[in-house]
Formats: C-alpha cells, sequence, structure tokens
C-alpha cells in the first residue's frame, strides 16, 4: 500500500511539474522590443542599435540572438516574463557568438 501511495503521489507531482513549464511556455508577454531592450542594457548598447534574429522559448527561459549595427551578434537567454513569474524577469545573460 505504501508503494502505490508514493507511485501515486510522485506521477502527481511529475505531472503537475511538467505542466508548470507549459503554462510558463504558453504565457509568456515578453515582446521582441522588451528582448532587445533587455539585451542592449546587458550589451551596453541602444536598444535601436540591435535587430532581432530570432527567439524560442522553454519553460521559463526565452533563449534569443540579437544583431547589432556593427555586425556582432549575442546570444541571450532571459528567464521570467511569464504567468509563472507574474511578468517579472531576471537580467538576461548575453554572450558574443563565438566567444
Amino acid at each position: 500500500m505504501v508503494q502505490t501511495n508514493t507511485l501515486t503521489i510522485a506521477l502527481a507531482a511529475l505531472f503537475t511539474l511538467s505542466g508548470c513549464g507549459s503554462i510558463a511556455s504558453s504565457t509568456n508577454s515578453l515582446s521582441d522590443d522588451r528582448l532587445k531592450t533587455e539585451a542592449a542594457g546587458s550589451i551596453g548598447l541602444s536598444p535601436g542599435d540591435l535587430s532581432l534574429l530570432n527567439r524560442r522559448t522553454e519553460g521559463t527561459n526565452t533563449f534569443y540572438a540579437v544583431k547589432a549595427r556593427d555586425g556582432k551578434e549575442y546570444n541571450c537567454v532571459i528567464n521570467g516574463g511569464n504567468l509563472l513569474s507574474f511578468g517579472m524577469t531576471n537580467p538576461p545573460n548575453c554572450k558574443r557568438k563565438g566567444s
């Protein structure tokens, strides 16, 4: 009986946690302009100097690439901006491609 209860609890936790990632991905509210603004602050450029190349959201993280006017490209990841984080974000982590 104890094993059955343990298995039931483990399965319930698994389904709950997998649902959280789905909710976070589907409720992402980060606009392209917001991503460029956040990246610009991290890199030290003006948002107008950046163009967004691509983006994808997995769970609570949004991965995206930006390109500066000087041709340098950066890969960034930002956490938050969804229902589970109440729209709040952590500062992005941006690194120049190839470094």
